[in-house]
Protein backbone atom coordinates (compact mmCIF):
# COMPACT_ATOMS: atom_id res chain seq x y z
CA UNK A 1 0.00 0.00 0.00
CA UNK A 2 1.28 3.47 -0.87
CA UNK A 3 2.71 5.45 2.03
CA UNK A 4 1.50 8.88 3.09
CA UNK A 5 4.58 10.39 1.47
CA UNK A 6 3.95 8.54 -1.80
CA UNK A 7 0.33 9.70 -1.91
CA UNK A 8 1.48 13.29 -1.33
CA UNK A 9 4.03 12.85 -4.11
CA UNK A 10 1.31 11.57 -6.44
CA UNK A 11 -0.76 14.69 -5.76
CA UNK A 12 2.27 16.73 -6.73
CA UNK A 13 2.73 14.61 -9.87
CA UNK A 14 -0.90 15.24 -10.85
CA UNK A 15 -0.31 18.99 -10.46
CA UNK A 16 2.83 18.78 -12.61
CA UNK A 17 0.90 16.90 -15.29
CA UNK A 18 -1.87 19.51 -15.31
CA UNK A 19 0.66 22.29 -15.75
CA UNK A 20 1.96 20.52 -18.86
CA UNK A 21 -1.42 20.28 -20.62
CA UNK A 22 -1.20 21.64 -24.14
CA UNK A 23 2.58 21.37 -24.33
CA UNK A 24 2.97 17.62 -24.84
CA UNK A 25 0.55 16.69 -27.64
CA UNK A 26 0.25 14.15 -29.12
CA UNK A 27 1.89 12.58 -26.07
CA UNK A 28 -0.04 12.53 -22.78
CA UNK A 29 0.67 15.13 -20.11
CA UNK A 30 2.34 13.17 -17.31
CA UNK A 31 3.89 14.25 -14.02
CA UNK A 32 6.57 12.39 -12.03
CA UNK A 33 8.30 12.78 -8.66
CA UNK A 34 11.39 11.00 -7.28
CA UNK A 35 11.71 10.36 -3.54
CA UNK A 36 15.09 9.43 -2.06
CA UNK A 37 15.67 6.71 0.54
CA UNK A 38 14.40 9.01 3.32
CA UNK A 39 11.21 9.99 1.48
CA UNK A 40 12.41 13.48 0.54
CA UNK A 41 11.51 14.83 -2.90
CA UNK A 42 14.74 15.05 -4.89
CA UNK A 43 13.42 15.30 -8.44
CA UNK A 44 10.33 16.45 -10.31
CA UNK A 45 9.45 16.18 -13.97
CA UNK A 46 6.73 16.51 -16.57
CA UNK A 47 6.38 15.39 -20.16
CA UNK A 48 8.37 17.63 -22.48
CA UNK A 49 7.17 18.70 -25.95
CA UNK A 50 7.01 15.87 -28.50
CA UNK A 51 10.46 14.44 -29.09
CA UNK A 52 11.68 15.50 -25.64
CA UNK A 53 12.00 13.53 -22.42
CA UNK A 54 9.09 11.79 -20.77
CA UNK A 55 8.16 12.88 -17.25
CA UNK A 56 10.00 9.99 -15.59
CA UNK A 57 13.25 10.80 -17.36
CA UNK A 58 12.85 14.48 -16.57
CA UNK A 59 12.44 13.65 -12.88
CA UNK A 60 15.34 11.18 -12.82
CA UNK A 61 17.67 13.73 -14.40
CA UNK A 62 16.68 16.24 -11.73
CA UNK A 63 17.27 13.68 -8.97
CA UNK A 64 20.66 12.51 -10.22
CA UNK A 65 22.48 10.06 -7.93
CA UNK A 66 19.93 10.64 -5.17
CA UNK A 67 17.47 8.47 -7.10
CA UNK A 68 19.50 5.36 -6.15
CA UNK A 69 17.37 3.20 -3.85
CA UNK A 70 14.48 5.64 -4.05
CA UNK A 71 10.87 5.69 -5.23
CA UNK A 72 9.51 7.00 -8.52
CA UNK A 73 5.91 8.26 -8.42
CA UNK A 74 4.22 8.92 -11.76
CA UNK A 75 0.70 9.53 -13.07
CA UNK A 76 1.04 7.04 -15.97
CA UNK A 77 2.63 3.60 -16.14
CA UNK A 78 6.21 4.02 -17.43
CA UNK A 79 6.58 3.03 -21.08
CA UNK A 80 8.62 0.05 -22.27
CA UNK A 81 8.97 0.84 -25.97
CA UNK A 82 11.43 2.66 -28.21
CA UNK A 83 9.69 5.66 -29.79
CA UNK A 84 11.17 9.10 -30.30
CA UNK A 85 12.90 8.45 -26.98
CA UNK A 86 14.10 5.29 -25.26
CA UNK A 87 11.95 3.25 -22.85
CA UNK A 88 11.42 4.78 -19.43
CA UNK A 89 11.54 1.35 -17.80
CA UNK A 90 15.19 0.87 -18.74
CA UNK A 91 16.17 4.29 -17.39
CA UNK A 92 14.33 3.57 -14.14
CA UNK A 93 16.17 0.29 -13.63
CA UNK A 94 19.55 1.85 -14.49
CA UNK A 95 18.92 4.67 -12.02
CA UNK A 96 18.61 2.16 -9.21
CA UNK A 97 14.99 2.96 -8.35
CA UNK A 98 13.71 0.28 -5.94
CA UNK A 99 9.99 1.05 -6.14
CA UNK A 100 7.63 2.61 -8.68
CA UNK A 101 4.15 3.93 -7.83
CA UNK A 102 1.84 4.91 -10.68
CA UNK A 103 -1.79 5.95 -11.06
CA UNK A 104 -3.02 4.84 -14.50
CA UNK A 105 -2.06 1.92 -16.70
CA UNK A 106 -0.88 2.66 -20.24
CA UNK A 107 -3.36 1.25 -22.81
CA UNK A 108 -0.96 1.61 -25.73
CA UNK A 109 -0.10 -1.71 -27.40
CA UNK A 110 3.58 -0.90 -27.68
CA UNK A 111 4.16 1.31 -24.64
CA UNK A 112 1.97 -0.57 -22.17
CA UNK A 113 3.24 -3.41 -19.99
CA UNK A 114 6.00 -1.41 -18.37
CA UNK A 115 5.01 -2.63 -14.91
CA UNK A 116 5.81 -6.24 -15.77
CA UNK A 117 9.14 -5.26 -17.30
CA UNK A 118 10.13 -3.44 -14.10
CA UNK A 119 8.95 -6.27 -11.84
CA UNK A 120 11.02 -8.71 -13.88
CA UNK A 121 14.03 -6.46 -13.24
CA UNK A 122 13.44 -6.59 -9.47
CA UNK A 123 11.63 -3.26 -9.04
CA UNK A 124 8.64 -3.22 -6.68
CA UNK A 125 5.59 -1.75 -8.47
CA UNK A 126 2.25 -0.48 -7.16
CA UNK A 127 -0.56 0.68 -9.48
CA UNK A 128 -3.85 2.61 -9.17
CA UNK A 129 -2.72 5.17 -6.59
CA UNK A 130 -5.00 8.26 -6.83
CA UNK A 131 -6.17 6.92 -10.18
CA UNK A 132 -9.32 9.10 -10.25
CA UNK A 133 -7.27 12.26 -9.68
CA UNK A 134 -4.92 11.43 -12.53
CA UNK A 135 -7.75 10.45 -14.88
CA UNK A 136 -9.23 13.95 -14.83
CA UNK A 137 -6.55 15.07 -17.27
CA UNK A 138 -5.40 11.74 -18.71
CA UNK A 139 -8.76 10.24 -19.67
CA UNK A 140 -9.21 12.12 -22.97
CA UNK A 141 -5.83 10.89 -24.21
CA UNK A 142 -6.54 7.38 -22.94
CA UNK A 143 -9.88 7.23 -24.73
CA UNK A 144 -8.35 8.45 -27.97
CA UNK A 145 -5.62 5.81 -27.74
CA UNK A 146 -8.07 2.98 -27.06
CA UNK A 147 -10.55 3.93 -29.80
CA UNK A 148 -8.05 5.22 -32.33
CA UNK A 149 -9.93 8.44 -32.94
CA UNK A 150 -9.54 11.83 -31.30
CA UNK A 151 -11.34 12.64 -28.07
CA UNK A 152 -13.94 15.20 -29.16
CA UNK A 153 -14.93 18.26 -27.12
CA UNK A 154 -17.81 20.35 -28.42
CA UNK A 155 -17.68 23.95 -27.23
CA UNK A 156 -20.36 26.60 -27.62
CA UNK A 157 -21.43 29.96 -26.20
CA UNK A 158 -25.09 30.83 -25.64
CA UNK A 159 -27.59 32.93 -23.77
CA UNK A 160 -29.36 31.39 -20.79
CA UNK A 161 -32.24 30.40 -23.07
CA UNK A 162 -29.89 28.55 -25.41
CA UNK A 163 -29.52 31.02 -28.30
CA UNK A 164 -26.21 31.44 -30.10
CA UNK A 165 -27.26 34.60 -31.95
CA UNK A 166 -30.12 37.08 -32.13
CA UNK A 167 -32.97 36.82 -34.63
CA UNK A 168 -31.15 39.27 -36.94
CA UNK A 169 -28.05 37.06 -36.92
CA UNK A 170 -25.86 39.23 -34.66
CA UNK A 171 -23.80 37.21 -32.19
CA UNK A 172 -20.81 39.32 -31.10
CA UNK A 173 -20.51 39.21 -28.27
CA UNK A 174 -22.85 36.88 -26.35
CA UNK A 175 -20.32 36.04 -23.65
CA UNK A 176 -17.81 38.30 -21.96
CA UNK A 177 -14.06 38.69 -22.56
CA UNK A 178 -13.13 36.26 -19.78
CA UNK A 179 -15.10 33.43 -21.40
CA UNK A 180 -13.69 34.22 -24.84
CA UNK A 181 -10.21 34.15 -23.39
CA UNK A 182 -10.90 30.79 -21.75
CA UNK A 183 -11.71 29.34 -25.17
CA UNK A 184 -8.08 29.96 -26.10
CA UNK A 185 -7.13 27.66 -23.22
CA UNK A 186 -9.24 24.92 -24.82
CA UNK A 187 -7.59 25.56 -28.17
CA UNK A 188 -4.15 25.43 -26.61
CA UNK A 189 -4.87 22.03 -25.09
CA UNK A 190 -6.17 20.64 -28.41
CA UNK A 191 -4.36 19.13 -31.36
CA UNK A 192 -6.99 20.34 -33.80
CA UNK A 193 -9.88 22.82 -33.87
CA UNK A 194 -12.78 22.03 -36.20
CA UNK A 195 -15.55 24.18 -37.66
CA UNK A 196 -18.02 23.88 -40.50
CA UNK A 197 -18.12 25.98 -43.64
CA UNK A 198 -21.06 27.93 -42.21
CA UNK A 199 -18.93 29.22 -39.35
CA UNK A 200 -16.13 30.17 -41.75
CA UNK A 201 -18.52 32.15 -43.94
CA UNK A 202 -20.27 33.83 -40.98
CA UNK A 203 -17.36 34.62 -38.64
CA UNK A 204 -14.11 34.36 -40.65
CA UNK A 205 -12.23 33.45 -37.47
CA UNK A 206 -8.54 32.57 -37.53
CA UNK A 207 -9.05 29.79 -34.91
CA UNK A 208 -5.60 30.32 -33.41
CA UNK A 209 -4.39 30.51 -29.81
CA UNK A 210 -3.82 34.17 -29.04
CA UNK A 211 -5.10 35.21 -25.62
CA UNK A 212 -3.73 32.57 -23.29
CA UNK A 213 -0.26 32.44 -21.70
CA UNK A 214 1.90 29.59 -23.00
CA UNK A 215 4.97 29.43 -20.72
CA UNK A 216 5.65 25.72 -21.34
CA UNK A 217 4.47 25.50 -24.92
CA UNK A 218 6.66 26.00 -27.99
CA UNK A 219 5.71 29.38 -29.42
CA UNK A 220 5.32 27.90 -32.89
CA UNK A 221 2.73 25.35 -31.76
CA UNK A 222 -0.79 26.05 -32.95
CA UNK A 223 -3.59 23.50 -33.31
CA UNK A 224 -4.43 22.23 -36.77
CA UNK A 225 -7.41 24.15 -38.16
CA UNK A 226 -9.99 21.88 -39.78
CA UNK A 227 -12.93 22.97 -41.95
CA UNK A 228 -15.74 20.58 -42.81
CA UNK A 229 -16.53 21.89 -46.27
CA UNK A 230 -18.22 19.29 -48.47
CA UNK A 231 -18.33 21.46 -51.60
CA UNK A 232 -15.03 23.33 -51.06
CA UNK A 233 -16.67 26.73 -50.63
CA UNK A 234 -14.03 28.18 -48.28
CA UNK A 235 -13.16 31.67 -49.61
CA UNK A 236 -9.53 32.08 -50.60
CA UNK A 237 -9.46 35.30 -48.58
CA UNK A 238 -10.45 33.54 -45.31
CA UNK A 239 -8.33 34.14 -42.23
CA UNK A 240 -8.31 30.38 -41.74
CA UNK A 241 -6.00 30.15 -44.77
CA UNK A 242 -3.38 32.53 -43.39
CA UNK A 243 0.09 31.30 -42.39
CA UNK A 244 -0.44 31.52 -38.62
CA UNK A 245 -1.33 27.81 -38.35
CA UNK A 246 -1.76 24.78 -40.63
CA UNK A 247 -5.21 24.22 -42.15
CA UNK A 248 -6.99 21.10 -43.34
CA UNK A 249 -10.14 21.26 -45.46
CA UNK A 250 -12.27 18.12 -45.52
CA UNK A 251 -14.36 17.78 -48.66
CA UNK A 252 -16.95 15.42 -50.11
CA UNK A 253 -17.30 13.69 -53.44
CA UNK A 254 -18.94 16.63 -55.24
CA UNK A 255 -16.29 19.25 -54.49
CA UNK A 256 -15.24 21.22 -57.57
CA UNK A 257 -11.78 20.21 -58.74
CA UNK A 258 -10.78 23.78 -59.60
CA UNK A 259 -11.72 24.92 -56.11
CA UNK A 260 -9.66 22.13 -54.59
CA UNK A 261 -6.61 23.14 -56.60
CA UNK A 262 -7.04 26.77 -55.63
CA UNK A 263 -7.37 25.93 -51.92
CA UNK A 264 -4.33 23.68 -52.08
CA UNK A 265 -2.38 26.47 -53.79
CA UNK A 266 -3.41 28.75 -50.91
CA UNK A 267 -1.71 26.37 -48.49
CA UNK A 268 -4.57 24.16 -47.32
CA UNK A 269 -4.22 20.42 -46.88
CA UNK A 270 -7.12 18.82 -48.75
CA UNK A 271 -8.61 15.64 -47.30
CA UNK A 272 -11.31 13.74 -49.17
CA UNK A 273 -13.78 12.04 -46.82
CA UNK A 274 -16.84 11.47 -49.00
CA UNK A 275 -20.12 10.74 -47.25
CA UNK A 276 -23.74 10.67 -48.32
CA UNK A 277 -25.22 13.49 -50.45
CA UNK A 278 -21.87 15.15 -51.03
CA UNK A 279 -21.27 15.62 -47.31
CA UNK A 280 -18.17 14.80 -45.33
CA UNK A 281 -17.99 11.46 -43.51
CA UNK A 282 -17.16 12.65 -39.99
CA UNK A 283 -16.06 9.23 -38.75
CA UNK A 284 -13.61 8.87 -41.62
CA UNK A 285 -12.34 12.38 -40.98
CA UNK A 286 -11.68 11.57 -37.31
CA UNK A 287 -9.70 8.51 -38.37
CA UNK A 288 -7.58 10.68 -40.67
CA UNK A 289 -7.00 13.15 -37.85
CA UNK A 290 -5.91 10.38 -35.47
CA UNK A 291 -3.49 9.07 -38.09
CA UNK A 292 -2.15 12.60 -38.27
CA UNK A 293 -1.38 12.43 -34.50
CA UNK A 294 -4.42 14.42 -33.37
CA UNK A 295 -5.59 13.01 -30.04
CA UNK A 296 -7.67 15.93 -28.74
CA UNK A 297 -10.16 17.66 -31.05
CA UNK A 298 -12.12 20.81 -30.24
CA UNK A 299 -15.31 21.33 -32.26
CA UNK A 300 -16.35 24.98 -32.45
CA UNK A 301 -18.84 24.67 -35.27
CA UNK A 302 -22.47 25.78 -35.32
CA UNK A 303 -25.72 24.01 -34.52
CA UNK A 304 -25.89 21.87 -37.69
CA UNK A 305 -22.35 20.55 -37.40
CA UNK A 306 -22.82 19.88 -33.68
CA UNK A 307 -26.06 18.06 -34.48
CA UNK A 308 -24.20 15.82 -36.92
CA UNK A 309 -21.52 14.99 -34.35
CA UNK A 310 -24.13 14.22 -31.70
CA UNK A 311 -26.22 12.16 -34.13
CA UNK A 312 -23.21 9.99 -34.92
CA UNK A 313 -22.27 9.78 -31.23
CA UNK A 314 -18.84 11.27 -31.84
CA UNK A 315 -18.86 13.80 -28.97
CA UNK A 316 -17.17 12.92 -25.68
CA UNK A 317 -17.23 16.23 -23.78
CA UNK A 318 -19.45 19.30 -23.96
CA UNK A 319 -18.30 22.71 -22.71
CA UNK A 320 -20.98 25.38 -22.66
CA UNK A 321 -20.41 29.05 -21.85
CA UNK A 322 -23.68 30.65 -20.72
CA UNK A 323 -24.24 34.39 -20.57
CA UNK A 324 -26.92 35.74 -18.19
CA UNK A 325 -29.00 37.08 -21.08
CA UNK A 326 -32.25 36.18 -22.83
CA UNK A 327 -33.11 36.51 -26.53
CA UNK A 328 -36.27 34.44 -26.99
CA UNK A 329 -35.52 33.97 -30.69
CA UNK A 330 -32.55 33.21 -32.88
CA UNK A 331 -30.59 30.07 -33.76
CA UNK A 332 -30.41 27.38 -31.05
CA UNK A 333 -27.28 25.75 -29.67
CA UNK A 334 -28.05 22.40 -31.29
CA UNK A 335 -29.87 21.49 -34.50
CA UNK A 336 -31.51 18.15 -35.30
CA UNK A 337 -29.40 15.41 -33.73
CA UNK A 338 -31.67 12.50 -34.58
CA UNK A 339 -33.22 12.27 -31.11
CA UNK A 340 -36.97 11.57 -31.50
CA UNK A 341 -38.07 11.11 -27.87
CA UNK A 342 -37.03 12.12 -24.36
CA UNK A 343 -36.02 8.53 -23.70
CA UNK A 344 -33.37 8.81 -26.42
CA UNK A 345 -31.86 12.00 -24.99
CA UNK A 346 -28.08 12.08 -24.76
CA UNK A 347 -27.41 12.21 -21.03
CA UNK A 348 -24.46 14.17 -19.71
CA UNK A 349 -22.48 13.95 -16.49
CA UNK A 350 -21.62 17.32 -14.97
CA UNK A 351 -17.88 17.52 -14.30
CA UNK A 352 -17.46 21.18 -13.45
CA UNK A 353 -19.44 24.40 -13.05
CA UNK A 354 -17.34 27.57 -12.88
CA UNK A 355 -18.19 31.27 -12.96
CA UNK A 356 -15.99 33.09 -15.46
CA UNK A 357 -16.35 36.83 -15.37
CA UNK A 358 -20.09 37.37 -15.64
CA UNK A 359 -20.72 34.04 -17.37
CA UNK A 360 -20.96 30.40 -16.28
CA UNK A 361 -18.95 27.57 -17.84
CA UNK A 362 -20.45 24.08 -17.58
CA UNK A 363 -18.27 21.10 -18.46
CA UNK A 364 -19.96 17.75 -19.00
CA UNK A 365 -18.93 14.32 -20.22
CA UNK A 366 -20.96 11.89 -22.29
CA UNK A 367 -20.58 8.55 -20.53
CA UNK A 368 -22.17 6.33 -23.16
CA UNK A 369 -19.25 6.29 -25.59
CA UNK A 370 -17.52 3.10 -24.51
CA UNK A 371 -16.13 4.13 -21.14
Amino acid sequence: MATTGEVAAMRRAVALARAALGSTNPNPAVGAVVLDRTGEIVGEGQTQPAGGDHAEIDALIAAGDRAQGGVLVTTLEPCRHHGRTGPCTGAIVRAGIKRVVYAVGDPHDEAGGGAEVMRAAGVEVEADVLVDDALVDLEPWLLATRRRRPHVTWKYAATLDGRTAAADGTSRWITGPESRRDVHRLRLQSDAVLVGIGTVLADDSSLTVRDWPTPNVPTERQPLRVVVDGKARTPLSSHILDDSAPTMIAVGATADERRLKALAAAGAEIVEAPGADGRVDLGALLTRLFDRSARLLLVEGGARLAGSFIRERLVDRVVGYYAPALLGAGPPVLADAGIPTIGAAVRLEICDVTEIGGDVRITTDIRANGR
